[in-house]
């Protein structure tokens, strides 16, 4: 059975990329533009996460949580462009599980979500594995979000990590480095373009034996970057 989510968010084209992302991770997903609409669609429905603006039309993603919460224990998740700790603290103290800051990476939305899920819920996620290197010698396993080098851990902050996972999903593909920063950093961030330069450096002193000489992470010119490996089911 497809988990549900309702996207409660006015900002059509960022909700409309949200959604298409959740689908493609086997999610089903509603949206609403306005606390009415949000209301409208959860007397007709049930949710298992509810994704939550705080400026909406005529309201606030406050109001609409209170309101929840007086019905349902659904696990909710503020995602605003409003980031003062006041209105973080507000947000959890009406009941909302978690709190993320717009702009942000679409795979971090996705990581935070499943979180929640299996901490509600109980899911297992079963992730996928990759190998790099002549020998796979490297391992990266979206499940548990972890990358091992010959048997060892290899430490990698949230971004390296999604940057890594983002071109081990397009395993031996060329990269645009737009594509990359859309992904990873957000579809509406402001960071810098060369940011994926900075975090492919990196990667590849973390993994790379030569990283001047890299085999794994390979620079395309005149387009971005290609993960050359495989992947096991």
């Amino acid at each position: 059975m497809k988990r549900k989510i309702l996207i409660v968010d006015d900002d059509k084209d960022l909700s409309m990329i949200v959604q298409d992302m959740l689908e493609d991770y086997g999610y089903q997903t509603t949206l609403a533009l306005s606390a009415e609409e949000a209301y409208e669609k959860m007397a007709a429905n049930s949710y298992h996460l509810v994704l939550l603006d705080i400026n909406l039309p005529e309201s606030s993603g406050f109001e609409v949580c209170q309101e929840l919460r007086r019905i349902s224990t659904v696990p909710v998740i503020f995602a605003s462009a409003r980031t003062s700790e006041d209105d973080k603290v507000t947000g959890l103290d009406m009941g909302a599980d978690d709190y993320l800051a717009k702009p942000y990476s679409l795979k971090e939305l996705l990581s935070r979500i499943n979180s929640l899920m299996r901490r509600t819920y109980g899911f297992q996620e079963e992730g996928q594995t990759y190998y790099l290197g002549e020998h796979k010698e490297i391992c990266i396993s979206t499940g548990s979000r972890s990358v091992t080098k010959k048997g060892k851990q290899v430490s990698l902050s949230l971004k390296e990590f999604d940057l890594l996972v983002c071109l081990a999903e397009h395993m031996n593909e060329s990269m645009a480095k737009e594509t990359l920063l859309q992904e990873v950093w957000g579809a509406f961030s402001e960071v810098e373009l060369s940011t994926v330069a900075v975090h492919i450096r990196w990667l590849r002193e973390k993994l790379e034996e030569d990283p001047s000489n890299p085999k794994m992470i390979k620079t395309v010119w005149g387009i971005g970057y290609m993960l050359v490996g495989g992947m096991e089911e």
